[in-house]
């Protein structure tokens, strides 16, 4: 089990809240427009930010295990609503990598192909399940 993290609302706007894990103090927050004070990213952000380190980190991992010349891994993630007939939404997340360096074609299919084995990737894929408990 992952060490817990520890959210709380915070003075600043409407919505900030902090982040706090064991090693890093965030800030969360929601626009102004929502009527708070933009002071972090939205949860949503985190979300995709979470897959996007999760990606980067696990082709990166690949790439230095074989020893390829890959300079820089970018990873670009977009979440939205999917609504398909009468299913509920589905969350969409959509990825767009960008892979630096001297690899080829067969290369680059392999390394897409190790993005899809992010832990991240394989939770947000899986149905989860959340329980909520009263500390």
């Amino acid at each position: 089990m992952s060490e817990p993290v520890i959210v709380q609302e915070r003075a600043g706007g409407k919505y900030t809240q902090d982040v706090i894990t064991s090693r890093h103090h965030l800030y969360a927050d929601e626009p102004a427009s929502y009527g708070s004070a933009d002071l972090g990213p939205t949860p949503y952000e985190y979300l995709c930010g979470a897959l996007g380190a999760c990606t980067s980190i696990t082709m990166r991992m690949y790439v230095e295990h074989k020893k390829w010349d890959v300079s820089n891994i970018r990873v670009k993630v977009s979440h939205k609503k999917v609504s398909r007939g009468e299913a509920p939404a589905r969350d969409v997340f959509t990825r767009a990598i960008t892979i630096e360096g001297d690899v080829g074609a067969e290369q680059r299919a392999r390394m897409l192909e190790i993005a899809g084995k992010c832990p991240v990737h394989k939770t947000l894929e899986a149905s989860s399940e959340v329980i909520t408990l009263e500390a």
